[in-house]
């Protein structure tokens, strides 16, 4: 990658249904459609391959980890999606064995454009949670287990890519793990519900981009799912100044493009060097 090349994203928004194969249908479709529209990486919110009726329904999707051996269907098709559309590929999340037999990691899973995966990063903070005046609440700990506390960043064709999911976004920490990391495009697959995202998306996805000076791509699961959730949607692309470039505005399944500008994004880093500038670690 050179400084003067612009590269094109995607943020792929689903609305996810309560089984496997309609998923999988709906994100290869989505994919190629990133990649007609010229995306070189395209990003799968959290849980595109399930959103069950009750979390335990991840126990029974859960695979090994590594595609190819023919019982890891999610991981087989998005791998093959990868190869077939020459594009790179975020996958966030796929339900991964864990040490424990009732949880399950959620794994974000990097492919390049030939299918091999170059990078998975385990989601360490887990939503358990319950929202203020009301009786909608979340815990995630019952079916999952919290990854590694470590930073995960892959070198791909637009940059190195910082790895994180979701509920990751409220805690600044780990951005900037990722920043010193040298993250310069971080993504954030999502499944927000309705009532945080309404009250924090664009503040926490804005933020995270300002903060470190970073691209984010953050796409959002959208709409009612088959356990009743609603989910917020927004899918969004946010560049290294908080501008967001492009964003989906309905709940339904959506590619949504931007173009990074590696140029401008160098300038604004070298000419505001705030990241230069920190005083504690």
């Amino acid at each position: 990658m050179t400084d003067s090349e612009v590269t094109r994203v995607a943020a792929i928004q689903m609305n996810s249904l309560g089984e496997v194969p309609p998923n999988l249908a709906r994100a290869d479709d989505l994919l190629r459609e990133a990649a007609r529209r010229g995306a070189r990486l395209a990003v799968l919110p959290e849980n595109f391959a399930l959103m069950g009726a009750r979390e335990t329904d991840k126990l029974g999707a859960v695979e090994d980890d590594g595609a190819g051996n023919g019982h890891t269907p999610i991981q087989d098709a998005i791998a093959e999606a990868a190869r077939r559309y020459g594009l790179w590929v975020a996958a966030g999340t796929v339900p991964l064995k864990s040490p424990e037999p009732d949880r399950v990691f959620a794994a974000l899973c990097v492919y390049d454009d030939s299918g091999t995966r170059v990078g998975r990063y385990n989601k360490m903070h887990l939503f358990d949670v319950g929202l203020p005046d009301s009786a909608e609440a979340y815990r995630e700990s019952a079916t999952f287990m919290p990854g590694a506390a470590e930073p995960v960043v892959v070198d791909t064709p637009i940059g190195r890519l910082g790895l994180s999911i979701c509920y990751d976004l409220r805690f600044p920490e780990l951005y900037r793990r990722l920043s010193a990391a040298g993250a310069d495009v971080i993504v954030a697959p999502s499944a927000f519900t309705y009532t945080t995202g309404t009250a924090h998306w664009h503040l926490l996805t804005r933020a995270r981009a300002v903060e470190n000076l970073a691209t984010v791509i953050a796409p959002n699961q959208a709409g009612h799912h088959a356990s009743g959730r609603r989910t917020y949607g927004h899918s969004l692309i946010c560049d290294a100044w908080g501008h967001v470039t492009s964003e989906a505005r309905s709940d339904a399944n959506e590619v949504v493009i931007a173009d990074i500008d590696h140029a401008r994004a160098k300038r604004l880093r070298e000419g505001f060097p705030c990241l230069g500038h920190r005083r504690l670690a």
